[in-house]
């Protein structure tokens, strides 16, 4: 099915914050979800949906996280096409749950090709396949590998291998992003080596766009503080903040 419009965010990080702040940002993430569907615009998220998620497939357990925003999810999914998910490093045990919902799973990157534009779609904390060059880091290729998860859960319960995780995610949030520099570089050298217009990420939590020689690198920035995301159409593709009070795009003018 080919669609007009596409919508690309990332960095929700559900779960992450207070009652009331989760709160909010489930409500403005729903009323965009509800949107999408009334305009059939394509969603893609890049990551970090939740944080943090930890699925325990032997023992069933499956987190108690955004169940209303995952609801909207699973009726856009029917209704009008399975949104494509590519997991971060905050949301990446997953091991069924999301498929259920009507997610199309992708735990690597995707090319996408819109009106003959190129697209490379990534979360940002690197990728497994050596043509891309551009590698995890090797404590997420550890998080990632399945020996490690199958002991981490053989030896902590459902209850305390998510706390843990929450604890030590929400510490490495605080410390590891606001630093654009390493990703505008990795975009550049991608640029160099592939036939690419545009590179999209999230990650890092500075909503950006960076225009190289040979295409444009953007940044989502972070749904749950910025609001923003990119939104492509025919007039091309532009970094928008969703207001939801007015259910509408707005252009990103930077951060105040």
């Amino acid at each position: 099915m080919d669609f007009s419009q596409h919508v690309f965010i990332s960095d929700v990080h559900l779960g992450a914050f207070s009652s009331e702040t989760n709160k909010q940002i489930e409500q403005d993430l729903i009323a965009l979800i509800q949107f999408c569907k009334q305009e059939r615009i394509k969603m893609h998220i890049l990551g970090d949906l939740f944080d943090y998620w930890m699925e325990y497939p032997e023992k069933g357990f499956v987190p108690a996280l955004g169940k209303h925003v995952l609801d909207a999810f699973e009726d856009y999914n029917k209704t009008v096409a399975p949104a494509l998910y590519i997991t971060g490093n905050h949301d990446n045990w997953t091991f069924g749950h999301f498929e259920e919902r009507g997610f199309e799973i992708e735990p690597n990157f995707r090319l996408l090709e819109l009106n003959d534009k190129r697209f490379l779609l990534m979360h940002g904390d690197g990728v497994a396949a050596n043509k891309i060059d551009f590698p995890r880091a090797a404590f997420h290729r550890l998080l990632r590998n399945p020996a490690f998860v199958s002991t981490y859960q053989k030896i902590l319960s459902p209850e305390a291998g998510l706390a843990t995780m929450k604890m030590f995610s929400s510490v490495t949030r605080r410390r590891n992003n606001h630093n654009p520099e390493p990703l505008n570089r990795q975009a550049k050298k991608i640029f160099g080596r592939h036939n690419l217009d545009f590179i999209i990420s999230g990650h890092d939590h500075v909503p950006r766009v960076e225009t190289f020689s040979r295409g444009d690198y953007i940044n989502l920035g972070t749904f749950f503080n910025h609001r923003t995301m990119a939104l492509y159409n025919k007039e091309g593709i532009q970094l928008v903040k969703w207001k939801a009070a007015s259910k509408n795009f707005l252009p990103f003018e930077g951060i105040k």
